[in-house]
C-alpha cells in the first residue's frame, strides 16, 4: 500500500514515486526526442557551438523522487542500431558543431539504455567533434567509459548527477549515490583522463529553502574538489508529481529566480571552473513580467562570459536586491 507519506525504504520509495507519475511521452525509437544548437565557453574561455541530442532509450533503473527526464524515455531497452540511427538523424539537421552532447536521460554506459553493441559506432560517428560529452550514474562509471574514450579517439566528457553536497538530502532524493560513491567515480575518471561535468540542483527538496544558496555553494565546492571542470546549475522543477506531493507536505518550495541568479554568481566568483545556470523553462521561477526578460537575458550573457554581471534592478518587484548567503528566501 502507497502512503502519503514518504517512505523511509528506497523500495518504498520507488513505489511511492511511480504512483505519483503523470503519463510518458510516445516516441519513436529511431529518432531522438529532441535535438538543438546552443553555444557555451571551453576552458580557455571561447565560445563554442554544441549539437545536444537527447536521445531516446530505456529509463534510468533509478527512481529519483526530483526527477522529471522518465517521461520521455521507454519501457524496453532499444535494438542494436537504433542509438546510431538517432544520432545520424540529429547531425543530418544539426550540422558539425564543434563539439556535442549525447544526453539520454539515464546513462550512457547503462548497456539497457545504450547497448554496449553499438558503442563502436557511436564511436566513429563523434569523432570528428572535438569533445564529446555523456551523462552517467557514478554507479555506471568504469571500465566502459574508458573503452569509449579509447574508440572515439578524442576528449570525452562524462556529466554527472551529484545533486547536492547535503548527505541527508542526497539519500533522500533516493538517488541510491552517497558522496564517497560520487567522488570515487570522479576519481575514476580523472585518472583515464576523461573530463567530468557535474549536475546540481538549486533548492532540491528536503533541504529548508534558508540553506538553498548555502548549499548550492557547498556543492559546486564539492564539484570542483572531485576535480570538475565544469558545473550545471539546475532548478527543481515541478511537474513530475513526485514534487507536488512534496510540496503539498510541505518538503519542497520551488526555487525562485532571484536564487538562481545569486548561485551562479557565487560559483562564478570562486574562479575554480565554468558555472552555467540552466534556463530552460526559466519563465516557472519568475513571479515578474516586468524583469524576467532582462533577468533571463543577463544569466545567459554570464553563461557565456563566465563574469558576474550588477544585479538587474526591477521597481514593480523585490527582484532588484541582492541575495547573500545569510538571506532567507
Amino acid at each position: 500500500m502507497v502512503t502519503d507519506r514518504y517512505p523511509e525504504s528506497s523500495i518504498a520509495r520507488d513505489q511511492w514515486v511511480l504512483a505519483r507519475r503523470p503519463g510518458r511521452h510516445a516516441l519513436d525509437p529511431r529518432k531522438p526526442h529532441a535535438y538543438f544548437l546552443e553555444e557555451e565557453p571551453d576552458a580557455t574561455g571561447r565560445l563554442v557551438s554544441c549539437g545536444t541530442i537527447f536521445l531516446t532509450n530505456r529509463e534510468c533503473p533509478w527512481r529519483c523522487v526530483m526527477c522529471d527526464l522518465w517521461r520521455n524515455t521507454l519501457t524496453e531497452s532499444v535494438p542494436v542500431g537504433a542509438i546510431p540511427a538517432q544520432i545520424d538523424f540529429a547531425l543530418g539537421k544539426l550540422g558539425l558543431p564543434g563539439q556535442i552532447k549525447l544526453y539520454n536521460s539515464g546513462s550512457f554506459f547503462d548497456p539497457r539504455a545504450i547497448p554496449p553493441e553499438d558503442h563502436a559506432a557511436i564511436a566513429l560517428q563523434v569523432r570528428r567533434f572535438n569533445r564529446v560529452i555523456v551523462e552517467c550514474h557514478p554507479a555506471f562509471v568504469g571500465q566502459s567509459s574508458h573503452r569509449f574514450r579509447d574508440q572515439m579517439g578524442g576528449k570525452l566528457e562524462v556529466a554527472m548527477g551529484l545533486e547536492t553536497a547535503h548527505p541527508q538530502t542526497l539519500e533522500q532524493l533516493n538517488k541510491r549515490m552517497t558522496l564517497d560513491q560520487f567522488r570515487r567515480a570522479a576519481d575514476f575518471l580523472r585518472q583515464h583522463d576523461i573530463a567530468l561535468r557535474v549536475f546540481i540542483l538549486v533548492q532540491p527538496p528536503f533541504l529548508p529553502p534558508e540553506l538553498a544558496l548555502h548549499w548550492a555553494q557547498r556543492s559546486i565546492e564539492f564539484a570542483f574538489d572531485c576535480g570538475a571542470d565544469v558545473a550545471s546549475l539546475i532548478p527543481t522543477r515541478t511537474g513530475n508529481g513526485a514534487l507536488e506531493a512534496l510540496q503539498a507536505q510541505g518538503k519542497f518550495v520551488p526555487p525562485r529566480l532571484q536564487l538562481l541568479e545569486a548561485c551562479l554568481a557565487s560559483g562564478l566568483a570562486l574562479r575554480r571552473g565554468r558555472v552555467f545556470a540552466d534556463l530552460w523553462d526559466l519563465e516557472k521561477f519568475s513571479s515578474c513580467a516586468t524583469c524576467f526578460s532582462a533577468r533571463r537575458d543577463r544569466l545567459a550573457r554570464m553563461n557565456r562570459a563566465q563574469i558576474v554581471e550588477p544585479e538587474v534592478s526591477c521597481a514593480a518587484c523585490t527582484h532588484g536586491q541582492p541575495l547573500d548567503s545569510n538571506d532567507r528566501l
